[in-house]
């Protein structure tokens, strides 16, 4: 008898080498090995990664007083001795309010994004899973924000509440809320008609579980993605916001204030009053190409 089990068990034939066995990845490590086989996305990446480095680090690394005035020094060309970049009206030294204002520029754009993130996935999930009356009276709400231009809600919501960073936080929080919302509602409609949700339900588990546990794993992935594209548009507007005099006040070094304090020395020094505006744009981009890269990693099925 222990003969035939042992040749039951053995299925190796004879001579031939086992082979090991290989445990299949998960979704996320898939998701982490086709993003790094993307080379633009890892050079945005390592762009975003530099920019957060300057923005913890910056105040330790900069080469002189970022607030330190001098009119001798005033609107001095890129690549003066002592002034890499340049200095600004007021005879500041370029480089450092751009390292500086990294922390404040990226602190202005992000947070906005996170915190819409929070609250418009909670209110779209909410609505989605419910349906119903539930769901038409929070979308039609949501709906009256969405209606506006983002630009015009921003600055009508920044100039109701005044000027400061924390009123340009929370203007462009309710900007986002609504756009992160109506993609949380739109992914758990989707999610909540599901087999291994019906399964649940069957099994007498709560609303509350069910979102827990099998709602949030799925639908968080694609509302993070969507998120991340509205880092770039979160920069843009909180400068836009800056440069309008609704932000950030002087004289902190914020890249969306550095461009309308430099406007007026666009025919004097046309590329030292332009620096701040390619710090938007580079950051904006980066983290453009990197939700794209993302997006494309998470929606391969291969």
């Amino acid at each position: 008898m222990s003969t035939v089990l042992a040749s039951s068990t053995d299925s190796t034939p004879p001579g031939a080498t086992p082979q090991p066995l290989h445990r299949s990845r998960g979704y996320w490590a898939s998701v982490w090995l086709r993003l790094r086989r993307d080379p633009v996305a890892v050079g945005a990446a390592v762009v975003v990664l530099v920019l957060i480095a300057l923005a913890l680090f910056g105040p330790w690394i900069a080469p002189s007083d970022p607030y330190q005035a001098s009119m001798l020094k005033r609107l001095k060309p890129i690549g003066t001795q002592g002034l890499p970049l340049g200095s600004d009206e007021l005879g500041r030294d370029m480089l450092s309010r751009l390292i500086v204002g990294a922390r404040l520029s990226l602190f202005i754009g992000i947070t906005p994004v996170l915190c819409a993130f929070v609250f418009g996935t909670m209110i779209g999930i909410v609505a989605g899973y419910a349906g119903g009356i539930v769901n038409t009276l929070i979308m039609r709400t949501i709906d009256v924000f969405y209606a506006f231009p983002s630009v015009l809600l921003a600055i009508a919501l920044s100039g109701t509440l005044g000027a400061g960073v924390v009123n340009s936080l929370i203007s462009l929080t309710i900007v986002f809320i609504p756009q992160i919302a109506r993609v949380a509602e739109s992914v758990t409609t989707q999610v909540r008609t599901r087999d291994y949700v019906e399964a649940a339900r069957a099994s007498g588990a709560g609303p509350f579980t069910i979102v827990r546990v099998h709602v949030l794993g799925n639908v968080l992935g694609p509302i993070f993605v969507y998120a991340t594209s509205l880092i770039a548009v979160s920069m843009i507007l909180a400068s836009g916001l800056s440069f309008l005099g609704l932000g950030v006040k002087p004289p902190e070094p914020e890249w969306g204030l550095m461009l309308n304090t430099l406007r007026t020395a666009i025919y004097v020094q046309p590329w030292v009053a332009a620096l701040p505006g390619a710090m938007i744009f580079i950051t904006s981009i980066s983290f453009n190409i990197l939700s794209d890269g993302l997006r494309s990693a998470m929606d391969n099925k291969g």
